[in-house]
């Protein structure tokens, strides 16, 4: 079962969350009880992703968040922009 918390208590406590999540667990995050999004250990493939866009980032300087984000579409635009 996933864990459930609320956007402010992770903002406020985000150290904490950050250790459970390295420690294995994952989070739903809720903003007036509206799921937001999901936080999450990485997997293995996520780590190889990651090293490669460190070692980018290193390369380069910066990390362009296009190439990391895909752009929301017109409906999930208009979805976050409503919470």
């Amino acid at each position: 079962m996933e864990n459930i918390i609320g956007l402010k208590e992770l903002r406020q406590n985000m150290p904490h969350y950050a250790q459970k999540v390295q420690k294995g667990q994952s989070f739903i995050v809720v903003k007036q009880s509206k799921p937001l999004f999901k936080i999450s250990p990485l997997t293995y493939l996520d780590n190889e992703i990651e090293q490669s866009q460190q070692s980018d980032f290193l390369q380069t300087g910066a990390i362009d968040s296009h190439q990391i984000l895909k752009p929301l579409s017109k409906e999930e635009h208009e979805y976050y922009q409503n919470l």
